[in-house]
């Protein structure tokens, strides 16, 4: 028997405000996909972005204020973002309306049923910003960061591309460094932001004393015989 997926999030989807309403109304239909469970349909980026550029995938970007400005930021490469909570993404698209920001894409649904339909070294990064820690132990096997998804996440970044993680939970942190370190086709680049913006959120958990982690590892050029699921 088949055994649906673990999922690593809650599903919420919540109220959108009026101006959020608004902006989903005009640019969901030019920006947004909609993931569906168990569609492996191969997804070509470049059609989606309407050109040839290098890719950033944020898993789980909560109201999107760090995928809006990294992409304000950066405006050579195309951000895709995928989140499951309705006001994070109405929140995100009145971004991109007010910023006139047309190389995001936003998602809705399981990141990684979206990764499991990209190409093998598609993507320049991966950013997995504040996951939630389900800091249960009995519910550790729905972190996102597990070594299965790891090797997914890496086979989908081209060679020198960066897996780049944040927590404020210390323990979690430990756990991502373990399971980041024992991949053999990834090198630990650095602990630094590079580039990543402050968030309300971090500063909730900065003010509760909690430390915060960066974990950027880079995908090693020799890895063949290496793949992901």
């Amino acid at each position: 028997m088949t055994h649906p997926p673990i999922r690593t999030f809650h599903p919420r989807r919540g109220r959108m405000s009026a101006r959020h309403a608004d902006a989903h109304t005009a640019l969901w239909p030019s920006v947004g996909l909609t993931v569906e469970d168990g569609d492996r349909t191969p997804l070509d980026l470049d059609e989606l972005f309407g050109r040839p550029a290098p890719k950033v995938l944020e898993i789980g970007f909560g109201m999107g204020d760090t995928l809006a400005a990294m992409a304000r930021a950066d405006p050579g490469r195309d951000y895709l973002g995928i989140e499951v909570h309705t006001p994070g993404i109405g929140n995100l698209l009145a971004l991109l309306q007010d910023q006139e920001l047309s190389h995001v894409r936003v998602a809705r649904g399981d990141a990684m049923q979206l990764v499991h339909r990209l190409a093998p070294g598609r993507l320049d990064a991966v950013h997995i910003f504040f996951p939630d820690p389900w800091p249960k132990a009995r519910h550790h096997k729905r972190r996102l960061v597990q070594p299965g998804n790891v090797a997914l996440l890496r086979d989908r970044l081209r060679p020198g591309g960066v897996l780049h993680c944040a927590t404020d939970w210390p323990h979690y942190a430990e756990a991502m460094a373990e399971v980041l370190d024992a991949d053999p086709g990834l090198e630990l680049v650095d602990h630094d932001r590079a580039g990543r913006p402050e968030t309300k959120f971090e500063r909730r958990g900065t003010g509760a004393g909690r430390p915060i982690a960066d974990l950027r590892y880079r995908r090693v050029h020799d890895d063949s015989g290496l793949s992901g699921n």
